[in-house]
């Protein structure tokens, strides 16, 4: 697998931030840079396709230059709702992503994950403590699990991936301080 051409970046930006009383995360600087221009740069450099997700502010997004989208489901359902929409505007086949607040994604990401998946649609982060799912390459065969899942209510990025997709293949890619 080529991975500069077949694998699509995605810096996941929707979120409402309620936990950070609304405050746009992937708008907070670090050494002088939004933290989702962190991530972004971080996957254009293993990767040549890259968007951005974002429910707010997408005009600060647009600046980069990089393709915005905006969540089709309505009240921005959380990160599932944003792998869904990127799923459902960009022809990809593979899709890593990575959320607007992990400015230390490692240089080699996409390699790592690509070599742990062996045939799984998907793969996601282990620090060697906890899962970070929304860190994830993503295969879009699971698109049509994933719209129904959303569908029927539920939310939660793990639940989805265990229940639904009984799949995990866990990888030691992000050094839990930087998490």
């Amino acid at each position: 697998m080529n991975l500069m051409t077949t694998i699509t970046g995605v810096v996941l930006a929707g979120g409402k931030a309620r936990r950070m009383g609304g405050v746009d995360k992937g708008l907070l600087e670090l050494n002088g840079k939004p933290l989702w221009q962190h991530v972004a740069d971080a996957l254009m450099t293993q990767l040549s396709h890259v968007v951005v997700n974002a429910n707010r502010h997408q005009e600060i997004y647009q600046v980069s230059g990089l393709k915005v989208i905006e969540d089709s489901l309505a009240d921005y359902p959380g990160p599932l709702a944003g792998m869904l929409s990127v799923m459902q505007q960009e022809a990809g086949e593979w899709f890593l992503f990575c959320p607007c607040d992990t400015p230390y994604i490692p240089h080699d990401l996409a390699a790592r994950l690509t070599h742990q998946r062996k045939d799984a649609p998907v793969v996601w982060v282990h620090d060697g403590e906890r899962d970070h799912p929304t860190i994830a390459l993503v295969n879009r065969a699971i698109e049509p699990l994933l719209l129904e899942y959303l569908q029927a209510g539920e939310r939660r990025v793990m639940a989805f991936l265990c229940v639904w997709l009984a799949v995990m293949r866990l990888i030691s890619a992000i050094v839990k301080r930087h998490l």
